[in-house]
């Protein structure tokens, strides 16, 4: 597989595409690389029809796949990892063709879906355990909570982690005893593709994981009508429609939306470290990434010298289409995300701001390259100070204190990511805890954070609903059931006791209870 080429195999492309659902012939929807315009292949255009026939045959492998022992599921989790570290080469090229990033990136993206594999096959089965519950009664009532499988979980996920996003969310809902059914995005489907083919291969049984390629709006509503959760990660404004429906067919959501996310370097900050860590955080996949950063805010006392060592930081990253390790920072996805890119800078320009460097396309690297830029003097109510531009553009702005940058920060319908950098790392946590974000790293951009797999991740206001990752995870694709069991009699009126007589013992045994629960954990037995 050679970059030069921007394809794969015919017999590769053949192969992947009869891992998509349909029930009668589709026209093509074809995948163009990033890195050069070429077409790597082509996928069904799915319609409704093929999402029931999808449904259907996910729910029939459903029942047998949760009566199977949880240690059992948790192996085929530890198995794919494994197939998952054997198969890298070959998912890299095929990330980095469907989705145009720098190699590095793609192995980032690789490493995380190994890792959520190994978490949720070691840690899940405790997040789902039966929990012994107070019951109404001290030593006459017993609850226990229990967690089952909602059924039939949809992914609807994005093209800018194809490989991650697809399949690291879909792993929990498997250990959990769900089915499945991935519709990737349009321009990313073949890493979706391999993906389930290592999970078949890594012991899923068939039918349980069923993928429908496609356009959103025709295949959206059909999804969400046929399944028991849906998972969204893109942009706000979809998501608001995918919430919609599943608000209108009584759906369970999650969803990870977008962000406008904001960097904090106190004055105390290592320069060297808060520059290394946020060329990275900014421009990591060409800026495509929901958790980087958008907005720097500096303390005056420490700008000067983080804008000149920011900037030329910035100019020593190396952009490329190549399928290896060499360059820093890859393509855009598409001209759709090109042109935004553009529109934001020019807007910038006109309202004021400066181009301290890129601000560019580079047309000499591939169609769809841009110059990672960075701005400053941007106004407040430019496009790229308010709206997620989601590509390789940050702005960076003096603040007078800690104070301001957080007021400033949280100046967003946006809450999903912060970052805070300084040398007393107390500091830093507690300005954290004043930060409008579902997630906050301190000395760092992100990726410790992402890789906190135990830890719940996600966002609030315009940034989402729900969380991934660590116990919040599992639990969102399961329903609970409580169980509880009177020991001696029903809690019921006594035959012959006259009802006043009832509520007045009843509310002296309440006060009694109140009493005993503040100083014995019986409550618990």
């Amino acid at each position: 597989m050679k970059a030069s080429s921007g394809s794969l195999s015919e017999r590769t492309v053949e192969r992947l595409r009869e891992g998509v659902t349909r029930v009668d012939d589709r026209p093509p929807l074809v995948v163009r690389s990033p890195f050069t315009d070429e077409r790597v292949g082509a996928v069904p255009a799915c319609q409704p029809a093929d999402v029931a026939a999808a449904a259907e045959r996910a729910r029939a492998a459903q029942e047998a796949w949760a009566a199977r022992p949880i240690e059992e599921r948790a192996g085929v989790l530890q198995r794919f990892a494994d197939r998952a570290i054997e198969a890298r080469e070959e998912l890299l090229d095929v990330v980095q063709l469907e989705a145009g990033k720098a190699r590095l990136d793609a192995h980032v993206e690789l490493l995380d879906v190994v890792l959520t594999a190994d978490y949720y096959a070691r840690r899940g089965p405790t997040h789902l355990d039966a929990a012994r519950r107070a019951g109404g009664i001290p030593l006459l009532t017993t609850a226990v909570e229990r967690h089952d499988p909602v059924g039939l979980v949809g992914l609807i996920e994005p093209w800018n982690y194809p490989l991650t996003l697809a399949i690291s969310d879909m792993l929990p809902a498997l250990l959990a005893g769900n089915g499945a059914i991935l519709k990737p995005a349009e321009a990313t489907p073949f890493c979706a593709l391999r993906a389930v083919e290592l999970l078949t291969e890594a012991g899923v049984p068939a039918d349980l994981v069923q993928v429908v390629t496609g356009e959103g709006p025709t295949l959206g509503e059909p999804l969400v009508s046929n399944v028991d959760h849906v998972t969204f990660t893109g942009s706000t404004e979809t998501g608001r429609t995918v919430a919609a429906l599943a608000g209108e067919h009584l759906v369970d959501a999650s969803m990870e939306l977008g962000g406008k996310n904001a960097a904090v370097v106190l004055g105390d900050a290592d320069i060297s470290q808060a520059v290394r860590g946020l060329v990275h955080g900014c421009f990591a996949n060409a800026g495509q990434l929901c958790i980087s950063f958008e907005r720097i805010y500096v303390e005056e006392g420490l700008y000067d010298d983080f804008i000149s060592e920011f900037v030329d930081a910035t100019e020593a990253l190396t952009l490329g289409a190549s399928l290896d390790f060499e360059a820093d920072v890859g393509s855009l996805i598409g001209k759709h995300q090109l042109d935004t890119v553009e529109d934001h800078v020019a807007d910038a320009c006109e309202r004021g701001a400066t181009v301290e460097t890129g601000g560019r396309r580079r047309e000499d690297v591939g169609p769809l390259f841009y110059a990672p830029t960075v701005l400053t003097d941007l106004p407040e109510d430019a496009t790229a100070a308010c709206e997620e531009t989601f590509g390789p553009v940050v702005s960076v702005t003096p603040v007078a204190d800690a104070d301001e940058a957080v007021v400033r920060t949280n100046d967003t319908p946006y809450g999903l990511h912060a970052s805070v950098w300084t040398d007393d790392t107390d500091r830093g946590e507690a300005l954290a805890r004043r930060i409008e974000t579902g997630s906050v790293s301190v000395n760092d951009a992100f990726l410790g954070m992402w890789a906190a797999t135990d830890a719940p991740m996600g966002g609030v206001g315009d940034s989402g609903i729900g969380r991934r990752h660590g116990g919040d995870g599992i639990r969102k694709y399961t329903e609970t059931q409580t169980v509880a069991t009177q020991r001696v009699h029903p809690l019921a009126p006594v035959d012959g006791v006259p009802n006043r007589v009832a509520a007045v013992a009843t509310t002296y045994g309440i006060r009694a209870l109140r009493r005993l629960r503040r100083f014995s954990p019986l409550e618990r037995e």
